[in-house]
């Protein structure tokens, strides 16, 4: 397969004619659907089509770029030789799903012929399960969900599953569902440390704070992964300062501190909820 894969920053400008495209949708919301984005400055659309890849993730297939004339009639220039593809990131870029009614004029079908090389194996539970962390990691949980249910359904102890539909519902606020999966994972990998970090943050959010707490201590002498007690720390820390409890918030501050691997992330939310506690 001849292609270029590359990541570039779209952007563009609002200006021009009216058109029947409305620019409100985010990348992950276009997966499997051919879009355009705003206006460029030469008055033209640059348009393509999304899709997920396996390896690299949501990505967008640049076809080529129209321009509206008059009565809305379209010129095409199309990407000639290698297609051009580039990585979507998370971002706040709006782009416009391109109606069917445009189909013919761009000389596009619904789903381009390449498409089938991506679509192979759609319902194995290691694409389901992939595609579901995939848009865990988008913040997209409800749709994530739909496939890593799936994937429950062929094998509810594939490897990952658990922890990554209790992310699922974390994110979903459906914490009671989460802590449920997570005991049993937890009964069944009571070392895990990535099991049990979801597990703290699970527990904190129940407020049943003395029960994240005791598991916290527990990992301490029981998990050999270092990786999250900075984070587990944090939860635990977080849920005070929701709380505005001073005194229990400044106990778990100076635990969090004590961290040599804190990672700027947390450090700085730790300090920013230290300035507010005190103002």
């Amino acid at each position: 397969m001849n292609y270029f894969f590359i990541l570039f920053t779209f952007i563009s400008i609002e200006i021009g004619a009216q058109t029947n495209l409305s620019f409100d949708k985010r990348f992950v919301e276009c997966e499997d659907h051919w879009v355009a984005f705003k206006m460029n400055e030469d008055s033209s659309y640059t348009y393509g089509f999304i899709y997920i890849d396996e390896d690299a993730g949501l990505t967008f297939n640049r076809e080529g770029n129209f321009k509206f004339g008059e009565d809305n009639a379209l010129s095409v220039e199309k990407v000639k030789g290698s297609n051009i593809k580039a990585r979507l990131q998370a971002n706040n870029v709006k782009v416009a799903i391109i109606p069917e009614t445009m189909f013919s004029q761009l000389q596009i079908d619904k789903q381009p012929e390449w498409l089938t090389f991506y679509k192979k194996d759609t319902n194995s539970i290691e694409r389901l399960y992939k595609w579901g962390y995939m848009y865990n990691g988008w913040n997209e949980c409800s749709k994530a969900l739909s496939y890593l249910m799936k994937a429950r359904e062929i094998d509810p102890k594939y490897q990952g599953l658990s922890v990554e539909l209790a992310f699922s519902y974390n994110c979903l606020k459906d914490y009671g569902k989460a802590e449920e999966i997570l005991e049993e994972e937890l009964l069944l990998n009571p070392t895990n440390a990535y099991v049990n970090k979801e597990y703290i943050y699970t527990i904190s959010k129940t407020e049943r704070i003395e029960k994240a707490i005791n598991q916290y201590n527990s990992s301490l002498q029981s998990i050999e992964d270092k990786t999250y007690h900075a984070e587990n720390c944090f939860n635990i820390m977080q849920f005070y300062y929701n709380k505005r409890d001073v005194k229990n918030f400044n106990v778990w501050y100076k635990k969090l501190n004590e961290y040599k691997n804190i990672n700027e992330v947390i450090s700085d939310y730790a300090k920013r909820m230290k300035k507010e506690l005190k103002g």
